[in-house]
């Protein structure tokens, strides 16, 4: 599956999912006993880590019923993990619908092999078994049961971000990635902007009023909030705004800029907090409100990070 996603990314096709777990599962696992419950349960768990960062996210199939609380009970690692990401996707919301924005708009590839972005880089164009999400977030599938290790590599020219950790490892180097059952090794690329949003059960359940904006620093990078109605189709005739974010190394600073575009039930005044990691700094993603605050009326703000 893994393979298959990105060839058929790779074909310019931007939306590819999976049946999550997969519709037809092997008989044992139809009415499994308790050996075979446990393996089910924790590859069923693999499969949906990785596939909560795939442009569509969908979990299907026949027997067992795939629903979580039908998967493992509450408080079972099981359970726990496939709350975990099915939260993160919610709150991930700002970044991927942006990716869907300029994959409308502009022919973008929001699933995209390594060799897509590191084409300098020999090693990365071998590796098929991870992808970038977007342009930030590298994601290490793990389609082992049992395993608690993964090896990873992190393509050369670019720092790398544990993203549960805040940990930062230099690019070019192979290595052995924690992959205990609950978490699938994700790493953010250095220079990332990533937008997110309030913990939600639907997407337009809250206004998105009140952004977190984390900044991964050790290079120059930028991000462009892409934003519509998310209701109709205006966005193909202009009904849609963009902002963008740039940070600069050097300087230190992040650029907000002037806000193009417009639509209706635009939110012309918010706040963004701006959460910071660096490699001496190392935060794990996490949405508390703690951070810098800027308040944004669509006027370009250039602040000191």
């Amino acid at each position: 599956q893994i393979t298959a996603g990105l060839n058929y990314s790779m074909s310019g096709l931007p939306y590819w999912t999976m049946d999550i777990g997969g519709f037809a599962v092997e008989r044992r696992y139809e009415h499994p006993d308790e050996t075979n419950l446990k393996e089910w349960r924790e590859l069923q768990t693999r499969w949906y880590q990785w596939g909560s960062f795939l442009p569509l996210f969908r979990v299907h199939g026949q027997f067992p019923f795939r629903e979580i609380f039908n998967i493992a009970p509450e408080g079972h690692p099981a359970y726990s993990s496939m709350l975990y990401y099915n939260k993160l996707r919610y709150r991930l919301l700002p970044y991927s619908y942006s990716l869907a924005g300029l994959s409308y708009h502009k022919d973008y590839t929001m699933l995209r092999g390594l060799v897509m972005d590191f084409t300098y880089d020999q090693k990365a164009i071998s590796v098929s078994d991870q992808f970038l999400f977007g342009p930030s977030l590298m994601v290490c599938p793990v389609y082992t049961y049992g395993a608690e290790k993964r090896d990873v590599y992190l393509p050369a020219g670019q720092g790398w971000y544990d993203l549960y950790t805040g940990k930062y490892f230099e690019g070019g180097q192979k290595m052995s990635a924690d992959a205990e059952y609950e978490r699938v090794p994700v790493f953010v690329k250095a220079g990332s902007i990533i937008p997110t949003g309030p913990e939600i059960q639907y997407v337009d359940e809250k206004p998105n009023d009140e952004l977190i904006i984390f900044v991964y620093k050790g290079k120059d990078g930028s991000f462009t909030l892409y934003e519509d109605d998310g209701t109709t189709y205006a966005y193909e005739k202009g009904g849609f705004s963009e902002i963008r974010f740039g940070y600069d190394e050097e300087k230190g600073t992040l650029t907000i800029a002037d806000r193009k575009g417009q639509y209706d039930g635009m939110i012309k005044s918010r706040s963004f907090i701006i959460k910071v990691i660096d490699a001496d700094h190392p935060t794990p993603m996490q949405f508390d409100r703690k951070g810098i605050r800027i308040r944004y009326a669509g006027k370009e703000i250039t602040k000191r990070i």
